[in-house]
């Protein structure tokens, strides 16, 4: 007896078995690689397309700092008195030991005047001293002949010795007094020399705080005059959050801009990153410093910069956005549009930075890209929204060229 099966089981059997290959499909790797969604033309009109094309992407951290001069002088003045003459203007380039200002000298060359005449008469009462000690060791020579033939008496002697120990003892106490008094005319001489204020060293003069005529008290503290700073090196000082710090060591590439000329970019290395941060409404944020050369004298004191603080590079590779390009447990797929289909592609990725990423191998250039979607904005006009945040390309792709 023959059975035959009914039209109906045969329907669910062939249903099972087509569920069951879909299901093998897309648990199979080459499935899970090249999927085709087939959309209708109006969804595709609205994708944001974007070809695949080569140029330079970095991975970095971005920061935002402040120039100011490695190294600068505080020049003040160390004694009291009158500005008599500034011989300098702001913005004047001034070498070591140049003079800058004068004070009212008249009271220190005073001092010294008197310092002087004073150590000359105790260099005159030394004098007459010492002759006075010839003459007593000469007669205590002859006392001492006398003594020995009996022709004065044992007294005598005595007194003669003891006159010249006193004589030798008031030349020491006098020369004692001429030392002090010369160590004082020094000081004094030191005093008028401050009253000359030159540069400590080669630099631009960057403030000035006095006038002529401005009388400076100099008795507990010395009063500012000017600053000099030197704007050959200058130091960019960024600040970075503590969730990026991690990320950052010495020596490592840096690139800036500062807002008069953003695409004007600049290279460096970091050189220190301090210990103790600033907290800004919770916020922690720690000083990174970068030395940069100035030859050129473009860069200015407190001048604002944005920073990128660079980790990884690629020069003239594939680039994509970020926004085509899928990562899933199983690898990276891009989003392709080939003839009104979209594609999920495997690809092979690099360098990654916030809007971009390096495509290294699985698409060639021209690769049709679906970066996000357009949008008809409230006066009808067709506006493109892409998922990469906007149109903002990545730090240095096309925008300054890597130091040698």
């Amino acid at each position: 007896m023959s059975t035959t099966s009914s039209p109906a089981s045969s329907g669910k059997g062939k249903r099972w078995l087509a569920v069951l290959l879909w299901l093998i499909i897309l648990g199979s790797p080459a499935a899970a690689g090249y999927v085709i969604w087939s959309d209708s033309g109006t969804e595709a009109d609205n994708w944001l397309i974007e070809p695949l094309a080569y140029g330079d992407i970095e991975e970095s951290v971005a920061a935002t700092g402040t120039l100011e001069p490695k190294n600068y002088v505080e020049v003040g003045a160390q004694v009291s008195g009158q500005v008599k003459r500034l011989l300098i203007e702001e913005g004047d380039v001034v070498t070591k030991g140049q003079l800058l200002a004068e004070i009212d000298a008249s009271v220190f060359e005073l001092n010294v005047q008197t310092a002087e005449a004073s150590l000359d008469n105790k260099r005159a009462q030394l004098a007459q001293q010492e002759a006075q000690l010839d003459l007593d060791e000469m007669r205590l020579k002859r006392n001492e002949n006398l003594y020995t033939r009996k022709a004065i008496s044992l007294d005598t002697l005595v007194a003669s010795r003891t006159e010249v120990k006193i004589l030798k003892a008031k030349i020491d106490a006098l020369l004692a007094t001429i030392k002090a008094d010369e160590a004082s005319l020094q000081a004094d001489k030191v005093s008028l020399g401050y009253t000359r204020i030159v540069a400590p060293i080669d630099g631009t003069v960057a403030s000035i705080a006095v006038r002529e005529g401005q009388t400076l008290n100099a008795t507990n503290s010395a009063p500012t005059v000017l600053q000099i700073s030197d704007l050959s090196v200058m130091t960019l000082r960024a600040e970075v959050s503590e969730a990026d710090v991690p990320r950052l060591s010495r020596g490592m590439d840096v690139k800036f801009a500062t807002l008069g000329k953003p695409k004007d970019y600049r290279w460096s290395t970091l050189r220190q990153i301090l210990p103790t941060p600033n907290v800004v409404n919770d916020v922690v944020l720690y000083q990174v410093l970068v030395d940069v050369e100035n030859s050129d004298g473009g860069l200015m004191d407190s001048m604002s910069t944005k920073v990128f603080f660079v980790e990884n590079h690629a020069e003239d590779v594939l680039v994509a956005p970020v926004a085509a390009v899928v990562s899933t447990p199983r690898g990276s797929f891009a989003k392709v549009a080939v003839n009104g289909q979209r594609e999920r592609m495997p690809v092979e990725t690099g360098v990654r930075s916030r809007t971009h990423v390096e495509i290294v191998s699985g698409l060639q250039e021209g690769a049709q890209l679906i970066a996000g979607s357009k949008q008809k904005t409230s006066d009808g006009e067709t506006q493109a929204r892409s998922m990469t945040g906007g149109n903002e390309r990545p730090p240095g792709f096309g925008g300054g060229k890597r130091r040698d």
